[in-house]
């Protein structure tokens, strides 16, 4: 139960884009109450076992009045084998729909085994290439309600979840359109004990999704507005909610930011996250971190295409000095919020170059990057990103 007065209190709204959306404090209540809603009534709760293991889940309890199954056999980054796991729980337990419960792994988690449980074709090959989706049976996929418990991926409003092929060794993207949760539920105060680390993490994620979505240079001018918007309220919530934890006005901020970076980038990402979705497979890096990381390296690698575009952005958010201004912004933000300059810093071994690069020049993200994403290019800036150098532009 919030203790703020109503002047502190985050404002409600109930939104229907791109699905149903409630957002504002306390909302977690209404849990049960909407899984009735959408005709689910032996939801599995999928979580991660930390979260299990904290208060949110007593909220959980609380909403439904009754214990409820609940499957935590989830990695920071998701495998195939855990979904394979989640699989045999849903099954087992004859449930009717899934409840993700928590940050990015544990919402593409509770997304990909709602989506699969009801295949009978292998998970690879529903990856999000060309049609490969229509392959599935739409009929067989199980209805999902998502409550993020962070401010940062936006997987709570998207139609698909990442997952690591652990045979290849690379994070493969499933797409279908019905994977789109039927409802979200967005509560801040879920979000206030998250250490900050991961609220840093989490947000600077959010900025990349809506940043690389202003920049890519396909036509979409309502995901260019959103984008936009999205990284205003990053830029001016993210380092407030970092220096207090128990702001549910920001808090609130950060997860309209993290909804609105999701729909954002139905116009497109690049190099960050081609570079980004790599490296965590390899070196099991945190996505949002390390996004936040390749960040400037990518800005400055691509001025040549987008200047004009970051420049708008700097004016909108009330930064000074265009795009120079901008990159020194981040550069700024991310050192006063204790984001590493460089790769190292995270574990990445700077000789994977060649390896990152080659899978990087092949990601879907990689397709819209606004300067076309070679191998050199994307060797050129994971060096940068690794010794804090600036990246030759292309």
């Amino acid at each position: 139960m919030s203790t703020a007065t109503p002047a502190e209190r985050s404002p409600e709204a109930n939104w229907s884009f791109p699905t149903a959306i409630r957002i504002g404090a306390g909302c977690i209540a209404e849990l049960a109450a909407t899984c009735e809603t959408h005709g689910m009534r032996r939801p599995l709760i999928v979580t991660d076992p930390g979260l299990a293991e904290l208060p949110v889940m007593n909220a959980v309890q609380q909403s439904f009045g009754a214990d409820v199954a609940v499957f935590t056999g989830i990695q920071p980054n998701p495998v195939g084998s855990n979904i394979d796991d989640g699989i045999e729980a849903f099954r087992a337990g004859n449930h009717d729909g899934i409840v993700a419960l928590g940050g990015g792994s544990a919402l593409d988690c509770g997304k990909v085994i709602a989506f699969q449980a009801g295949q009978t074709r292998p998970l690879w090959d529903f990856e999000d290439m060309g049609d490969y989706w229509t392959r599935a049976n739409a009929q067989a996929i199980a209805p999902v309600i998502a409550v993020p418990t962070t401010a940062g991926t936006g997987s709570e409003v998207g139609r698909a979840g990442v997952v690591i092929n652990e045979d290849e060794q690379r994070k493969v993207i499933i797409f279908h359109p019905a994977m789109l949760p039927v409802a979200v539920l967005c509560d801040p105060e879920l979000t206030v004990g998250l250490p900050a680390v991961l609220t840093v993490g989490t947000g600077m994620d959010a900025l990349s999704h809506s940043l690389e979505a202003l920049c890519a240079p396909t036509f979409h001018p309502m995901a260019h507005g959103i984008g936009l918007e999205g990284c205003r309220l990053v830029l001016d919530n993210l380092a407030d909610v970092v220096a207090d934890p128990e702001n549910l006005h920001g808090r609130t901020n950060m997860m309209a930011a993290a909804a609105m970076g999701a729909v954002a980038f139905s116009k497109g990402l690049g190099a960050m996250h081609a570079l980004s979705h790599p490296i965590g497979a390899m070196f099991n890096t945190h996505h949002g971190m390390t996004n936040a990381v390749v960040m400037p390296y990518v800005l400055l690698a691509n001025r040549r295409a987008i200047a004009p575009t970051v420049a708008s952005l700097a004016d909108y958010a009330g930064i000074e000095g265009g795009f120079d201004g901008f990159v020194a912004h981040i550069f700024a933000m991310r050192d006063a919020l204790g984001v590493p300059n460089t790769l190292i810093e995270l574990g990445v071994d700077p000789t994977a170059r060649q390896a990152v690069a080659e899978a990087a020049a092949i990601d879907p993200s990689a397709a819209t990057n606004p300067v076309r994403c070679s191998v050199d290019f994307a060797a050129e800036v994971f060096s940068a990103s690794c010794t804090g150098a600036t990246p030759a532009a292309d």
